[in-house]
């Protein structure tokens, strides 16, 4: 007969990881006012996420436009629209498929790196020895990979952005047949100074998910060097599930809050 100390609900590992996770979300927004502020590893790990993650970007940005037009071309030629091709087309990219493939990419290529130098520290006990000593490793290690994440992921989405639009542009006019003054008109008619900024809010919030999810299961890898591969793979499916919800949430009230264009 168990006492019920010794009971264990089922889940209450999952719901224990995942109040760990926020409670380092919450350290991490603490400790970014806090001085002194680790101006040479923010600007390092800000140079390493992006060597790591312009060039892919770059060329996963190019189909995803492509493919983005030739459908909502051949959709809007369907139903006798074709005048609204660019506006789809453009606003897809610009709210939806940008900030995603940045943070696809951010989680995938940035977010791995972080979580195996932190795992690596941790087995090494290099971030014990950081405690012991009083430097907290969230203020010296954590924080500057989140915010290079959440900056680069910024650029990134802009990059993606004109990347996107230029091919979707590029390929609705050249195998399409569509004439770029229609493609431009329904553009201008139907998009709005909101789209942009909703798709570079989801950028900052992915980057910062990506960052966090990265350096907490970095922090706490299962024991051994398999332990930080396990947690690094476990870090990009986090984020992954995490970038699909987050993201349905914040498309949702960005509809109900800001009203369309015209209406």
């Amino acid at each position: 007969m168990s006492t019920p100390s010794q009971v264990r609900f089922p889940g209450a590992g999952g719901l224990r990881e995942t109040g760990r996770l926020f409670a380092l979300a919450l350290d991490v927004v603490r400790a970014m006012p806090r001085r002194p502020f680790q101006i040479r590893e923010f600007i390092q790990q800000c140079w390493f996420i992006a060597s790591v993650t312009i060039l892919p970007t770059a060329l996963v940005s190019i189909p995803f436009g492509a493919v983005i037009a030739l459908q909502l071309g051949s959709l809007t030629r369907q139903i006798g629209a074709q005048s609204f091709t660019g506006a789809a087309s453009v606003l897809a990219i610009i709210q939806q498929a940008s900030p995603i493939v940045t943070a696809l990419l951010i989680a995938g290529a940035g977010g791995s790196a972080i979580c195996a130098d932190l795992g690596s520290r941790k087995i090494r006990d290099e971030i014990d020895a950081m405690e012991v000593l009083g430097i907290s490793p969230v203020q010296r290690l954590v924080v500057p990979r989140v915010l290079a994440a959440m900056l680069v992921a910024l650029l990134l989405n802009g990059m993606v952005s004109v990347v996107g639009v230029v091919g979707g542009y590029t390929f609705n006019v050249i195998m399409q047949g569509g004439t770029p003054g229609a493609y431009m008109a329904s553009f201008n008619a139907l998009a709005q100074l909101p789209d942009l900024w909703i798709g570079e809010l989801k950028a900052v919030i992915f980057g910062f998910l990506a960052g966090v999810v990265a350096a907490y299961r970095g922090l706490h890898p299962p024991p051994g060097p398999k332990g930080v591969g396990d947690a690094v793979n476990q870090s990009v499916v986090i984020t992954f599930l995490l970038l699909f919800a987050v993201n349905f949430v914040l498309t949702t009230l960005y509809l109900q809050l800001v009203p369309a264009k015209g209406m």
